[in-house]
């Protein structure tokens, strides 16, 4: 292991795996682990109809651009659904083709509003906003990826620059971290 780094453990030197190198295959599972977070990280997908009743609800709350309403989406949701472009701007054309919304261009932008006749839609949808109705379980849940990213990204970089005795007690916190993840799922 001559010439080695902590760099060279996380796939930033030689590309092998963790055969060979101190703490190998904790390093290989935190890869698989962040490559597996950041996978679920954001591919929440909603139902058909979702993106329309999300831009009626937000359009009921005042005019706005398609970008406007793709990042409304991300924060109201907590992050757990960003529609993309391909989903809200054909549906913002379809709703105008339905005569519910106009748009009006300004500086290259267009604007998109509620029409009267979409206003009256919006209010009389029995169904709430698509955020709203994802409950706390699936919040919980949409958070847990976050956090399984966010873990990985510091076990990455206390490898690529923390000491010997710093990786020594990451490995330490790793492991007691474990160890009251499977006591959370020992519980009633």
């Amino acid at each position: 292991m001559s010439g080695s780094n902590f760099g060279d453990w996380f796939g930033t030197g030689s590309g092998q795996t963790g055969q060979g190198r101190p703490g190998g295959g904790l390093w290989d599972a935190m890869d698989q682990l962040r490559g597996m977070f950041e996978q679920k990280v954001g591919s929440t997908r909603m139902g058909r109809g979702d993106v329309r009743a999300a831009v009626l609800a937000l359009l009921a709350e005042k005019p706005m651009h398609g970008y406007q309403i793709i990042q409304e989406i991300d924060e109201r949701s907590g992050g757990s659904w960003k529609p993309s472009p391909g989903s809200v701007y054909p549906t913002l054309q379809l709703l105008t083709d339905e005569g519910l919304i106009t748009a009006q261009e300004s500086n290259g932008r267009k604007t998109y509003a509620l029409t009267e006749e979409g206003r009256q839609e919006a209010q009389a949808s029995d169904r709430s906003a698509p955020w709203e109705t994802s409950g706390s379980k699936e919040s919980s849940r949409s958070a847990l990826p976050k956090a399984g990213v966010d873990l990985a990204q510091a076990v990455a970089q206390v490898g690529r620059s923390g000491t010997s005795d710093q990786v020594k007690q990451a490995v330490e916190v790793l492991d007691e971290a474990r160890r009251k993840l499977y006591s959370i799922l020992a519980q009633d």
